[in-house]
């Protein structure tokens, strides 16, 4: 089944910015919620940011709250994660993710993993010091 394709990521100097694409050429992304989350090498994946279907309302964890914005364009079938202010600490694999959320409201966002049926395949963000 078709996947989303996220492209963007790269090696980076602390303090630098990255901008995230997430692609999807088999799904309306407009029915679905979307959320960005990342895994380090040696932890589990965890949340980033969620956006509605509308794309009127967003989520981030405290970690990133205030340097990475998420944002979507909904013509283009285009999700985003804009990152500013890089840190070390932010290195890992960023993964895009769809929540089926067409019987939902389009304010409708979710930060639970558990709550996303698909996902891409990841692109690697590396921050150095």
């Amino acid at each position: 089944q078709v996947q989303p394709v996220e492209s963007g990521g790269g090696l980076v100097q602390a303090a630098g910015s990255l901008r995230l694409s997430c692609a999807d050429s088999g799904r309306t992304l407009s029915a679905y919620a979307m959320g960005w989350f990342r895994q380090a090498p040696g932890k589990e994946r965890e949340f980033v940011a969620a956006i509605s279907r509308s794309g009127t309302r967003t989520d981030y964890a405290e970690s990133v709250k205030g340097r990475f914005t998420m944002s979507r364009d909904n013509a283009k079938n285009m999700v985003y994660l804009q990152m500013n202010s890089l840190k070390p600490e932010d290195t890992a694999v960023y993964y895009c993710a769809g929540a089926d959320a067409s019987a939902r409201n389009r304010l409708y966002y979710t930060n639970r993993i558990s709550d996303y049926g698909y996902w891409g395949q990841g692109t690697q963000v590396t921050v150095t010091s």
